[in-house]
């Protein structure tokens, strides 16, 4: 069997979100604390409809729809087998920014990136690139009130739009003529007091702006808790046929234009999925 984005939100929409009081009560509530990793289990249930599957069950499906579980220090945080790349992030507010922490914007998840580890690389053969989308929890006062799933196509430059910035910054410290060290970060200066045995790092700490504030000219507002996802009309067309039927007749599906995030000039033909819960 398999899943897919299409899959998951309709899950999420059948089971209502599951309750999400089950996930405050649960040994992985959603809460503050922790609240990263318990957001990513709920993601997890809702691609594989396991919300009320235990732990063993759970791992076997896990096995069977994802090629790839990540860690916290390096993307994506899952890929579906055979499908795309998803990184998963949370945040507290309705709207806030979305932190990146090292790791740029992406458009596509790229297999000769190196900010992805050997594993990744190597759990599914012959790829170069996955598409890759984004899914931004809003959680306040331990309950969900909104999740937005947004393709890297549609939110994201090119890797080079960001790459030739940070060679810009790398280049510009490098001409102060102090010594440096290789790195995957913007710079390491070595030898910083006289007996040599201080350093400084300096990493780019990344961060996006909120979808909601992004796609606000095509995106319907809410005050109750609320799905919406955003991808290309192109990528939308791909999944399976009665997969977009069945999730018509469960929310709003309507194709817009979005502005190229490689050239704001342009617009591009994409498909905003809209879902408001009942709450």
């Amino acid at each position: 069997m398999k899943t897919d984005i299409l899959q998951g939100i309709k899950n999420l929409i059948d089971n209502e979100l599951n309750g999400i009081e089950k996930y405050e009560n649960s040994s992985y509530k959603i809460g503050i604390n922790n609240m990263g990793s318990k957001f990513e289990n709920f993601m997890k249930d809702a691609f594989c409809n396991s919300f009320q599957s235990n732990e063993i069950a759970k791992m076997s499906m896990y096995n069977e729809y994802f090629s790839y579980l990540g860690n916290q220090n390096n993307p994506p945080d899952l890929i579906v087998r055979g499908g795309d790349a998803f990184e998963i992030k949370k945040i507290e507010s309705k709207d806030g920014d979305i932190a990146l922490n090292s790791s740029f914007p992406k458009d596509k998840l790229y297999r000769n990136s190196n900010m992805i580890t050997v594993a990744c690389k190597s759990c599914e053969a012959n790829w170069n690139e996955k598409d890759i989308c984004y899914i931004i929890g809003s959680i306040k006062d331990k309950k969900i009130q909104s999740i937005w799933f947004v393709y890297g196509d549609c939110y994201s430059a090119n890797p080079e739009i960001y790459t030739i910035l940070k060679h810009k910054i790398t280049n510009s410290i490098e001409e102060l003529g102090i010594e440096l060290s290789a790195t995957n970060e913007i710079a390491r200066i070595n030898n910083v007091d006289p007996l040599g045995i201080t350093y400084l790092r300096v990493r780019g700490i990344w961060g996006i702006k909120h979808p909601s504030k992004v796609f606000e000219y095509i995106a319907t507002k809410s005050s109750k808790p609320h799905i919406k996802a955003i991808m290309l009309k192109e990528k939308f067309e791909l999944f399976d046929e009665n997969s977009r039927n069945e999730l018509s007749k469960k929310c709003s599906i309507k194709e817009v234009k979005i502005q190229d995030p490689n050239n704001p000039a342009n617009l591009l033909y994409a498909v905003l999925i809209e879902y408001e819960f009942k709450v």
